[in-house]
């Protein structure tokens, strides 16, 4: 599953979020979906102390502190997924302004400070911010694994024509975990 353990990073899109927009109730099912997947990614990242990159909206907060991201986004219907999904206090927590992680964000350099080459990604939504994201990995030359089972968008007809991109174009492995 891992192509090189030491130069693997772990990225995590948008999994905290207020599911709080035009579609977001469908998000939030589709979500739902990939939750035990996310979380297996995760036990399996820390059992191989991969490094875990959150890169998150910043919901117009502009902090970049998760307690804050987390305390604004909570509500009844996401606090079981934000429950097993934060981050924990050795992980790196980015905000972003726009829909790439690498856009206007410290993500590359910590990339490369960390000497990671190689990234399996997950998050939402598949068919915006992971698919952006992918592209400018691609970009800047990183091998990727976006496991299939481990994205969600809104529409799922959406989601599996981004993978397709992400696979054919961006040349990254999604076979699911």
């Amino acid at each position: 599953m891992f192509d090189n353990l030491n130069s693997t990073a772990i990225l995590f899109i948008d999994l905290i979020n207020d599911f709080k927009f035009d579609g977001g109730e469908k998000l939030l099912a589709n979500t739902e979906e990939i939750l035990p997947n996310i979380v297996k990614l995760r036990q399996l990242a820390e059992e191989h102390k991969l490094p875990i990159i959150y890169v998150n909206d910043h919901y117009r907060l502009w902090q970049s502190n998760p307690d804050t991201i987390i305390k604004y986004c909570m509500n009844e219907a996401n606090e079981h997924i934000i429950q097993q999904l934060k981050p924990k206090p050795n992980d790196y927590f980015l905000i972003k302004p726009q829909h790439s992680a690498f856009f206007q964000t410290p993500l590359l350099s910590l990339l490369r400070d960390l000497g990671k080459k190689h990234l399996m990604i997950a998050g939402i939504a598949g068919d915006i911010c992971v698919l952006f994201t992918t592209k400018d990995a691609y970009m800047y030359q990183f091998s990727m694994h976006i496991p299939k089972n481990c994205t969600a968008s809104e529409n799922k007809q959406g989601n599996d024509y981004a993978l397709y991109l992400m696979n054919s174009v961006m040349k990254a492995n999604i076979d699911p975990i």
